[in-house]
């Protein structure tokens, strides 16, 4: 393991750890609030925050389970596993937001009993400023390193947040209006942003899983791929790519001149692989190298080839759609 990997997977943990102990102590302050008001909509506040608790354990795990290197039982490495993290983080969201419910509508068949509401207003208005701080952090340390669950805590953490401001908005209205009903169906309303929140973290979740394409990522893939082209690059095809963690595998098909021989073939993968790294530092490339035919020579801009046998007379455009589509000797008739 390099110093580089090394010190982003120290970060990683850092980020969570940190995430953890602010998630207990934000746990404590909003269950004692609840205690002391008996509000629904600071019971929602708190429970979501023992999601972010379960969740931040889940994220550690995950970090650890990661950072191990790829292994014989394991070939690819062991990222897969932040996507199954993200997924467990959104569906206990979504327990959460559906235990929030059913408290809010038990209280308003009950009647709500409030109390203390401003001591409950103060001590969440901290917890949210903290959360806010905290969603930040997290979000950008996972950008940095790379790892899907720290922005997915982090979107966690910030929803948290935004739910907290919203029950401080629910607790000044019953304060200001004396209408204690109007706690628990704000409640309802913060629960249901809070599924939102979990269906798109079990959504990315199962997108990373079923390897669905990062448009983003192909964009800024294809786009330098076609930057580095060299002119005796014939035809480049099937490109495909996956993320597993900090990961990135790359393979696609390229046809050279076919009196390349095997050093040169190797050289051009090490100038390609050299090249991607600048932008996507972890990745991992293969590459299925064909060789030309003479069909293929009116399209090939090659000017030095002294084995051509016909010259250039049809071009094609290298865009996305070409490298990720079939050979062009599959379908130059239609060019």
């Amino acid at each position: 393991m390099d110093d580089q990997n090394s010190r982003l997977i120290k970060l990683r943990k850092k980020a969570a750890i940190i995430s953890l102990i602010v998630g207990l102590s934000m746990f404590v302050f909003k269950i004692g609030a609840y205690l002391i008001t008996g509000s629904a909509a600071i019971f929602s506040d708190a429970a979501e925050s023992i999601v972010h608790v379960l969740a931040t354990l889940m994220a550690l795990f995950s970090i650890y389970l990661s950072s191990r290197p790829a292994d014989s039982s394991h070939p690819y490495g062991h990222g897969n596993v932040e996507y199954f993290s993200a997924g467990i983080e959104g569906l206990l969201i979504v327990i959460a937001a559906i235990v929030i419910i059913i408290e809010s509508v038990s209280s308003i068949i009950a009647g709500p009993e409030l109390k203390q509401l401003g001591v409950g207003a103060i001590v969440i208005f901290f917890a949210s400023v903290v959360n806010l701080i905290l969603g930040n952090y997290l979000i950008r340390t996972g950008k940095k390193t790379n790892s899907l669950t720290l922005v997915a805590d982090g979107k966690h953490v910030l929803t948290d947040s935004i739910t907290s401001f919203g029950v401080i908005i629910a607790v000044i209205l019953v304060i200001l209006t004396d209408i204690e009903l109007l706690d628990p169906i704000i409640a309802i309303l913060v629960a249901l942003n809070i599924l939102i929140t979990g269906y798109k973290l079990i959504r990315e979740s199962i997108a990373g899983l079923m390897n669905e394409v990062d448009q983003k990522m192909l964009d800024k893939l294809t786009d330098k791929i076609i930057s580095i082209k060299k002119d005796y690059w014939i035809d480049i095809h099937e490109l495909r790519f996956w993320q597993s963690g900090d990961k990135i595998f790359i393979d696609f098909h390229l046809i050279l001149p076919y009196f390349f021989n095997i050093k040169q073939t190797h050289d051009e993968e090490s100038y390609i692989r050299s090249e991607l790294q600048k932008d996507f530092p972890h990745a991992e490339l293969k590459i299925h190298f064909d060789y030309c035919i003479d069909d293929l020579c009116k399209f090939c801009n090659y000017k030095d080839c002294k084995f051509r046998k016909e010259e250039k007379s049809k071009s094609f455009v290298w865009d996305q759609k070409k490298l990720i589509g079939p050979p062009i000797y599959k379908i130059y008739k239609d060019l």
